[in-house]
């Protein structure tokens, strides 16, 4: 297991599955740990819905729709706002390619940029699964069962179109700096189809996911110690300042401010690729 780390003012243990046990477009990492007293860590949008499956005290809140969700919560695609709660750390966090979730959680275009329970999406079906990930006596045992959810969720569910994951698949490879009628014409769609389709089935319209893409990329850079100037010459920015709206709209907070979002500063150690969630 990786070294302790600090969190948010928790020192917080972080589990990961083996590395033979992980599935394609899903990653995990569990989370445990007490902070002094109560405290916020405010989300950095990524390129995957995140469902947190809570055992503690943390909970939830979207400032932009002033709504908070305890326990198990899915967080969208999307902007700036989310911000999780609590003292007691002790939860499971799945990232999940839009792709995936599509099939796994169903009503990708309904939870885009929100906080939903997954009660909302799962009916009854969380509550069994979150009792038994509580019940478990390791972290291994909770990646499998939350692994076996998945899978009998994603096979019982609706996939995206072909054309749609292909969509998906080249926005990542380009780090969302492919143009979207170039991409409409590799499909062979109408741009008007393409907006449609993958606005129904992945919750962002493509250029949307190619914005949050790119951000991913630039944020992750920053964090990384590259300097805005670099990162927006490198990321597909027309200038600084092109970069700086796009983290403001994204993050809520200049470059300099995300670039030590504590929220970044696990994904070394948590995630080991980071890119991994994300992929189809």
């Amino acid at each position: 297991m990786p070294e302790p780390v600090r969190l948010a003012g928790a020192v917080v243990d972080i589990a990961v599955p083996d590395r033979s046990r992980r599935m394609a477009g899903v990653s995990m990492a569990g989370f445990h740990g007490c902070a002094d007293r109560p405290t916020e860590l405010a989300l950095v949008p990524y390129p995957a819905f995140t469902v947190f499956i809570d055992f503690g005290d943390v909970w939830f809140v979207d400032d932009v729709r002033g709504v908070g969700e305890r326990g198990s919560a899915v967080i969208g695609l999307g902007p700036a706002g989310v911000r999780g709660c609590g003292r007691a750390v002790d939860l499971l966090q799945i990232r999940l390619s839009p792709v995936v979730a599509h099939a796994a959680l169903g009503g990708s275009s309904e939870s885009g940029g929100t906080v939903v329970a997954l009660e909302d999406l799962w009916g009854r079906d969380a509550g069994r699964i979150q009792e038994r990930l509580h019940a478990a006596e390791s972290w291994d045992e909770r990646f499998a069962i939350a692994a076996a959810a998945l899978t009998r969720r994603q096979a019982a569910g609706r996939p995206v179109d072909p054309e749609v994951a292909f969509a998906w698949a080249r926005i990542l490879l380009s780090r969302g700096r492919i143009r979207i009628d170039r991409l409409a014409a590799e499909i062979g769609w109408s741009y008007k189809r393409l907006w449609s389709r993958f606005r129904a089935q992945i919750g962002l319209t493509p250029k949307r996911a190619a914005q949050l893409v790119r951000f991913d990329y630039a944020v992750h850079r920053l964090a990384g110690g590259d300097s805005a100037a670099l990162v927006a010459a490198e990321s597909g920015y027309t200038d600084q300042s092109h970069l700086h709206r796009d983290v403001m709209n994204f993050a809520g907070v200049t470059p300099n401010g995300v670039a030590v979002a504590p929220w970044l500063s696990v994904d070394d150690v948590a995630w080991v690729d980071p890119a991994y969630a994300a992929a189809v």
